[in-house]
């Protein structure tokens, strides 16, 4: 259990629990939990801000359970509060709509539903006090009728209904089972699996310089190891500056070298041409949805003009150093390519603009840290503004010349280029 505790929030099913102020999401997220996560008060509009809170619910596995401000707050604070929870529905793989069973569906509660199915997200509707409904029976029906309506309104409906009270803990259990009964979209992809057989050989290079994490490795690197592991292949891991030695001393032809970003052209340079080779970075984007747009995106880089500006965006927030790769490297790259005068903005974090007019291009890391659904959402908000977006390690491997390589193991994918 404590492998799980440590998973990484990126590769948690994000659950969100959404709904107007006082209807109780609160009480209902520490009940699920079992602990005081968020504060309750009779008082509406207490929860100002998302609260988030890792924790297992088997047999969904590792998961991140969010409370959010009610969705009906009012006022200049209010509409802030909104709009942060409208941010959440970003990042959530299932959503819970808490209704006050007292009070019934409301236009907000509906409009959640919607913007649920705009979204694509599974949910479910909990009725929650349903403990204290007068003539209990009678009035359950109601609200299950009142539920079923919302169902037939909304395309697709919700994934189920439920009455429960967070205060005397009935239907709990049953909301935490149905929840962990649904499986959100793309729960079974793999990093590399898919593209490698038992007994393969796989050369991961790794350098090791001033930004690599003291007595650790970055999560992709990790992931890599362990998909290889799963599938019952061979991995061997060295560095960039070890590459060619290792290649003499194995014996074999490796089936794939899989090479940190950073050293892609170094990497290229020692290693045959008909060894399959890519980036962790590469296979990242892959694995959160971003490759696709980062393929078709890169071409812009072609179109820079003096004065334009790009921006980079990391999904993580790190202490930056000398010869950092989104503030440092990726600029010196890119300057060096085009021979033009660029503008950079870097943004990282939960840090992403609304408005993305103002940028040529975006260069997005690979997303280790957020969400799949997330990163999706930043891809199409970008591309829907009309703004072309890639990735580390996509627009590295294209300023190298080594972009057509690097997509080879995708051969659905390289017939874009």
């Amino acid at each position: 259990m404590a492998g799980m505790n440590q998973t990484p929030t990126g590769e948690r099913v994000h659950i969100g629990f959404f709904g107007r102020r006082n209807a109780g999401k609160s009480s209902v997220v520490n009940a699920v939990t079992g602990q005081d996560l968020a504060v309750v008060s009779n008082v509406r509009g207490t929860t100002t801000d998302p609260v988030s809170k890792a924790m297992e619910l088997l047999p969904l596995g590792p998961v991140v359970i969010i409370d959010t401000p009610g969705f009906d707050d009012e006022g200049g604070l209010g509409e802030l509060r909104v709009r942060k929870t409208r941010q959440i529905l970003n990042k959530t793989d299932i959503a819970v709509l808490v209704i006050d069973a007292t009070a019934g569906l409301t236009e907000s509660d509906r409009e959640l539903a919607m913007l649920f199915k705009e979204k694509k997200i599974p949910y479910l509707v909990a009725f929650n006090k349903s403990d204290i409904l007068e003539d209990s029976e009678e009035a359950q029906l109601d609200a299950s009728e009142e539920a079923l309506r919302l169902q037939t309104d909304i395309a697709g409906g919700s994934s189920g209904i439920i009455h429960v009270s967070a205060l005397t803990d009935d239907g709990i259990d049953e909301l935490k089972n149905r929840i962990a009964a649904i499986r959100p979209a793309g729960s079974d992809k793999r990093l590399v699996a898919d593209k490698i057989n038992e007994g393969d050989l796989i050369i991961l290079v790794v350098p090791i310089d001033k930004a690599a994490p003291k007595g650790r490795l970055i999560l992709p690197q990790q992931q890599a190891i362990r998909d290889i592991l799963d599938t019952g292949a061979i991995s061997v891991v060295c560095r960039e500056s070890e590459l060619a030695d290792t290649l003499s001393k194995i014996g074999r032809k490796p089936d794939l070298v899989i090479t940190d970003s950073q050293v892609f052209g170094k990497v290229d340079s020692i290693l045959p041409d008909d060894i399959p080779l890519t980036s962790f970075s590469i296979l990242m984007a892959r694995y959160k949805g971003l490759l696709n747009d980062a393929i078709k995106g890169v071409a812009a880089i072609d179109s820079l003009k003096d004065g334009d500006t790009v921006l980079i965006a990391e999904g993580c927030t790190h202490h930056r150093q000398c010869g950092d790769i989104g503030t440092v490297k990726i600029p010196k790259w890119l300057t060096k390519y085009t021979g033009k005068s660029i503008n950079f903005k870097t943004v990282s974090g939960t840090e992403f603009p609304d408005d993305l007019t103002p940028y040529a291009l975006v260069i997005h890391c690979g997303g280790c840290m957020l969400s799949e659904r997330e990163v999706s959402y930043r891809a199409k908000n970008t591309v829907d503004q009309g703004v072309p977006i890639t990735n580390y390690g996509t627009m590295i491997a294209f300023v190298h010349g080594i972009l057509k390589r690097s997509l080879g193991i995708f051969p659905e994918l390289e017939r874009q280029l």
